[in-house]
């Protein structure tokens, strides 16, 4: 792989250089039977880091077992032989490291070392541009992308891969706190280097804030630490038991309500065979986009006012030991979960003021050191503060999808435009997917998506 200036010409441009990014390009390298020249333009390397990759801290572990981690579908034991093969954790059997929840910088390692593992067999010609994409264009010739350094590439096709986006701090004021008081979760370096005697506020109780939180622990973080959410729920753990039995197939044609209370009726005979909650879950795992795009458009509204923040604490999971370390921590009253609504944030001195208000509408004060930004993924396509982003909406390139969410995709990921037209020749992945398809954030939807992406480029 060699890093390049400015190229003029390429078959295939894919904007982004996370693991979505990085699967597509491995599975074009793979399923090229004659050269062509294979373009990945990402303005952070090394490759495969991404937002949820790019820790290095021992902290910050999968939320999978490594052996549900292979990215690809054909080979689902893969991530389980790369960590074998490079002797990543040689005290354990493969058998036990099967079921373990390894840091996740390793991801990034495996990710990287099978694209060189590609690249090294294929046809195909990989090249990497360390800039930005600010704009594309479809032309006759494919399409135009105009880079932040004022030159531009011409395209055969285009994959979007663009990746994940943190929300703003949802505060009146929160734009002008100084930086030495306000950190964003993603931000995994400032977060190490929070003071150990500060008093800490995260905004957001979701799988950030657990990054954050496992993070002043490893650093021996001695001050209070609060943490505001609309809900106070926390992510739940998984849990080893006997896998549930039920047909999932008949919640599809049901509407939402009727699906919440067959899911809980099902949990509830689960329960009293000692089977744990979890693996009710478990059997709708492989049905997630099709419960999303089976509901009318109208109870997806529902589901997002009203049951998204229950749905994602139940499916999203985290490690035993690190729900542990959660509870933990409240219990001993060094970490104290308020539920309410955040509003201003004030910097006053070495301190952050910030007011908020609970469900009965009362308010809460909370004065702090450090606030940290654990919002999670912004959904909202024209919210993400991607230049290109912007362009594709304003121009008409694309359109907003389903309630706003992302980009409007057709079937196959295609782009549609705002005028409703299909253009086969940008393919989209990842969070941008996330209005048609719901699921679409996870290794086992992104090495789909990235598959067939792949494949239709060829």
């Amino acid at each position: 792989m060699s890093v390049i200036d400015t190229p003029a010409l390429c078959d295939l441009a894919i904007i982004g250089g996370g693991a979505a990014g990085v699967l597509a390009a491995i599975g074009v390298l793979r399923g090229a039977s004659q050269p062509l020249r294979l373009l990945v333009i990402e303005p952070n390397l090394p490759l495969a880091r991404g937002v949820a990759y790019a820790t290095t801290r021992e902290e910050h572990v999968l939320n999978v077992p490594a052996a549900k981690m292979s990215g690809f579908p054909e080979q689902p034991e893969d991530f389980l032989d790369y960590l074998c093969d490079v002797q990543a954790f040689p005290a354990l059997s493969r058998e036990q490291l099967a079921s373990q929840f390894v840091p996740r910088r390793h991801y990034a390692d495996y990710l990287r070392l099978r694209l060189q593992q590609a690249l090294d067999t294929s046809p195909a010609q990989l090249e990497i541009l360390a800039v930005r994409v600010q704009a594309l264009q479809p032309n006759d010739a494919g399409v135009l992308l105009t880079l932040d350094t004022g030159s531009s590439v011409q395209a055969g096709r285009v994959i979007l891969a663009v990746g994940n986006a943190l929300r703003p701090l949802p505060a009146r004021g929160a734009g002008s706190l100084p930086a030495s008081l306000r950190v964003e979760a993603w931000d995994y370096p400032a977060l190490g280097g929070i003071a150990g005697t500060a008093d800490v506020a995260i905004i957001g109780s979701g799988l950030s804030m657990t990054d954050a939180v496992a993070t002043l622990q490893a650093n021996g973080h001695r001050g209070r630490v609060h943490v505001l959410s609309r809900h106070a729920l926390l992510p739940l753990p998984h849990a080893k038991g006997a896998a549930a039995d039920y047909d999932p197939e008949p919640l599809l044609a049901m509407n939402l309500r009727q699906r919440m209370h067959a899911l809980r009726a099902h949990a509830a005979e689960a329960a009293a065979r000692d089977i744990p909650w979890q693996s009710v879950m478990e059997r709708i795992r492989p049905l997630g986009q099709r419960l999303w795009q089976t509901l009318s458009g109208d109870d997806q509204r529902r589901f997002l006012r009203h049951v998204v923040r229950y749905w994602d604490v139940h499916r999203h999971r985290i490690a035993a030991p690190v729900h542990a370390q959660l509870l933990e921590l409240q219990q001993s009253g060094r970490l104290q979960l308020h539920r309410g609504r955040l509003e201003t944030a004030v910097a006053e001195g070495a301190c952050v003021c910030l007011g908020a208000q609970d469900r009965q509408r009362r308010p809460l004060q909370l004065e702090v050191q450090c606030v940290v930004n654990a919002t999670g993924v912004e959904m909202r396509a024209q919210a993400m503060r991607n230049p290109l982003l912007q362009q594709v909406l304003g121009s008409g390139v694309g359109r907003a999808g389903p309630h706003g969410i992302g980009l409007d995709t057709a079937a196959d990921g295609s782009l549609i435009d705002a005028e409703g037209r299909v253009e086969s020749r940008i393919q989209v992945l990842g969070s941008l997917r996330i209005g048609s398809l719901w699921e679409s954030l996870a290794i086992p939807e992104l090495r789909g998506q990235a598959a067939a992406a792949a494949k239709q480029a060829l």
